[in-house]
């Protein structure tokens, strides 16, 4: 467990660096998480280095991660991408595992629910995406692939979403196709 664990954590330079990124994100952007405060966040990220690696795979991916929400049945923070698009580093997947064991021929280099999986974060929910974009205009160019409904996935499908013409827009797709404008907004709670 404790060879495990210190593998997850980031060296201390790394996590100092990753702290400061977000400290100024946060007070840069006060509008999406008003009443909150910094110094609460971090004395929970320094508490849990899990968390910190995971915040450092979403901004290293080109996710910009910020406070979206604190849920007060929990007690949690909630993180979630806000880079203006959907983040360079996670575009051209295809929506789950399943998806590109499927795939026989031109199989994208992962999956978003995969990839998310492999960072410890999650997708957004349908309602987590529509919340998002109350903060700001999201995926203006790109669109980002959400958690899929069982139902939908159990017959192919998979859902994503954008912004165009004013409005935030779900669509559906089969969840082996993959584009270069695509990819997902990882959500963390810390």
């Amino acid at each position: 467990m404790i060879a495990k664990r210190n593998k997850l954590e980031l060296p201390p330079e790394q996590s100092k660096e990753l702290l400061s990124v977000l400290k100024a994100r946060f007070e840069q952007n006060m509008s999406r998480h008003e009443g909150l405060e910094w110094a609460e966040i971090q004395a929970k990220l320094e508490a849990d280095p899990e968390k910190c690696r995971t915040l450092h795979e979403m901004e290293r991916t080109g996710g910009e991660p910020d406070v979206a929400g604190y849920d007060e049945k929990t007690g949690e923070y909630i993180f979630c991408d806000c880079s203006a698009e959907s983040p360079k580093g996670r575009r051209s997947l295809c929506y789950d595992p399943e998806a590109l064991k499927s795939r026989k021929e031109n199989k994208p280099a992962n999956s978003a629910v995969g990839m998310a999986a492999e960072m410890g974060a999650e997708l957004l929910t349908e309602e987590q995406y529509r919340a998002l974009q109350q903060l700001g205009n999201f995926d203006m160019k790109t669109s980002s692939w959400i958690k899929t409904p069982a139902g939908i996935r159990a017959l192919g499908g998979a859902i994503f979403g954008d912004r165009r013409y004013g409005n935030v827009f779900i669509y559906h797709n089969g969840a082996e196709s993959y584009y270069a404008a695509r990819g997902f907004r990882g959500l963390l709670r810390v």
